[in-house]
């Protein structure tokens, strides 16, 4: 498991959307019923970190993840390093806690390009587009950092809702530690969540980051007496000095206990 990708010299992939937006989506797990949809759900964005839900399925199913500890993978110079948390030895747990990209790119890089295809065919994911930048062959290790590979709030909210109700053609194993580390604890009210937060700068024309504006995605699902509400909350907003991820999941949170209620 010993994969470098390159990050530099990125060849444009993704439009930066000429507006703010978000979007909130809420489903039933085990009907379906729609039971909030505001915003532009239906925009196609990078699904940054929360693919990690996707990817902890693949390794886990593969046995390339083990438990919740293991692999136990040191951090090598060449790999993802922007964020001081990736700089250091990492196991699924802490992966899932701090999106730590290098770790991601381990696992897809040990499943190889046409198993990864047929795991992201297998969960219906976006668009299904794992090809990377063009003309960079880096798909297996980039497709889903603001790279080709999109996906729209209604359609995580749809492979979510497959996971809850184990839909997917994957081992028991693959989906009980996807929820162990995906786990966030209970609200006041007493639903469990499980989720996942994603950061990206939209991509401009020329292929460089949009500083101006950030991506904030969070993803999940909370279980109460039975009933289980699958979320995706995603905003397009000014780039402000805490990272758009954390930020949405934090306010999400803050609304979810009194929206629930209100189901």
């Amino acid at each position: 498991m010993a994969f470098q990708p390159a990050l530099a010299d990125r060849a444009p992939a993704q439009a930066a959307a000429p507006a703010t937006f978000s979007c909130t989506d809420m489903v039933d797990a085990a009907s379906g019923a729609q039971l909030l949809r505001d915003g532009h759900c239906d925009e196609r964005v990078t699904p940054a970190s929360t693919f990690n839900i996707a990817v902890s399925l693949m390794g886990y199913d593969s046995g390339i993840l083990r438990d919740a500890h293991s692999p136990n993978l040191p951090f090598k110079p060449g790999y993802a390093d922007w964020n001081p948390d990736w700089r250091a030895t990492t196991d699924p747990t802490s992966w899932i806690r701090n999106s730590t990209v290098w770790y991601a790119q381990q696992v897809t890089a040990s499943l190889g390009a046409q198993r990864f295809r047929q795991y992201v065919r297998a969960f219906g994911y976006g668009n299904l587009d794992v090809s990377g930048d063009p003309g960079k062959d880096n798909g297996l290790a980039m497709s889903w950092i603001a790279s080709s590979l999109k996906i729209s709030p209604a359609e995580q909210t749809a492979f979510l809702r497959k996971i809850v109700n184990r839909q997917l053609p994957l081992s028991a194993h693959a989906y009980d530690m996807t929820a162990r580390l995906t786990a966030l604890g209970a609200l006041p009210n007493g639903w469990q969540i499980h989720g996942k937060t994603g950061t990206a700068s939209p991509v401009l024309a020329d292929g460089s980051d949009d500083r101006r504006h950030s991506y904030g995605w969070f993803v999940g699902w909370a279980s109460k007496g039975g009933r289980t509400v699958v979320f995706s909350r995603l905003v397009l907003d000014d780039t402000q000095e805490s990272a758009a991820g954390p930020r949405t999941r934090d306010a999400f949170l803050r609304d979810l206990p009194a929206q629930l209620d209100a189901l």
